[in-house]
């Protein structure tokens, strides 16, 4: 079931830049599996679909989402 979050936002670090899209922007609910997401993104940014699988989707209490590379550390 999609829920309705009317002011989700979708937060992308790509490529060394942020942005702020809207769900409705990218043809994805804040809900749909990181899979869906992560293709999504591919398409909005015209790069090939395994460009986002490494990257980590972090789903927040207001309904926004998060997408950003893994962090490494150590």
């Amino acid at each position: 079931m999609t829920m309705k979050h009317t002011n989700a936002t979708i937060h992308v670090r790509f490529d060394g830049r942020s942005y702020d899209l809207a769900p409705a922007a990218l043809g994805v609910p804040v809900d749909a599996p990181d899979a869906d997401i992560h293709e999504a993104l591919a398409r909005h940014f015209e790069v090939p679909r395994q460009t986002f699988r490494a990257f980590v989707v972090e789903r927040h209490r207001n309904g926004s989402v998060t997408v950003r590379p893994e962090a490494v550390f150590g």
